[in-house]
């Protein structure tokens, strides 16, 4: 089944890479929102997801460009950690800005289109959309809100677009990056790669009309947050 055309939030690395990969693998048309331009020839926007009427206006073009968005995935995210007084208000705002609002704001801006095309959503939460834990109140506040928008869009837009929650545990990419070395994964932990959950999304959008696939939740097998 084809998949269309598909917008990936955060498409340049990590798990929205993979995913740009999977959905051209498949013979879809994916389209990349990121701060910074793809290194390969995929299709892209540049846009900053903390930017509620930059997002959407970007959205827009893409819908016009390719005559219509068939599904998006919210892969985009950003973290910064450390204990609720040690972060800096603006770091702490900006989490949740593009984790939680840019998701929003990208859902919303595509609805027409996926409305009348029937489309479909994913959103990437995470396990500590679900389970707390300290030096990320930041982070958990944002996946939280994500786990509940999600399923409040799907319950307010049953039978006329899909909508699936997605909830990985830890993943083999740039995420960790630049922080500090007590927030990374320690060097023998098992995370999967990214192309491995990939595969779940493309599962999950290419699902007949009428069938959904609600949640998933793709973790390592040892995954530390999980259950």
């Amino acid at each position: 089944m084809n998949v269309g055309t598909v917008l990936v939030t955060g498409g340049v690395s990590g798990l929205g890479a993979a995913v740009v990969e999977a959905v051209t693998d498949a013979g879809g048309r994916p389209v990349v929102l990121d701060r910074v331009e793809p290194e390969s020839s995929v299709e892209s926007e540049l846009v900053d997801l903390a930017d509620r009427e930059h997002t959407e206006a970007a959205v827009r073009a893409v819908s016009a460009r390719t005559g219509g968005i068939d599904a998006v995935v919210t892969c985009a995210g950003i973290d910064s950690c450390g204990r609720l007084e040690d972060v800096p208000a603006a770091e702490w705002d900006q989490v949740i800005r593009v984790n939680l609002m840019g998701t929003a704001a990208v859902i919303r801006a595509a609805l027409p289109d996926l409305r009348r095309r029937q489309g479909r959503v994913v959103t990437v939460a995470s396990t500590l959309g679900l389970r707390a834990v300290s030096d990320a109140t930041a982070y958990c506040a944002a996946k939280f809100g994500v786990v509940g928008f999600t399923r409040a869009l799907a319950a307010e837009t049953a039978g006329q677009i899909g909508v699936t929650l997605l909830i990985p545990g830890g993943m083999q990419t740039p995420f960790f990056d630049g922080r500090d070395e007590q927030y990374k994964p320690p060097p023998d932990a098992k995370l999967n790669r990214p192309q491995d959950v990939a595969a779940t999304v493309l599962f999950a959008l290419r699902q007949p009309p009428g069938c959904e696939v609600r949640e998933l939740i793709v973790t390592p097998s040892v995954e530390g947050s999980w259950p």
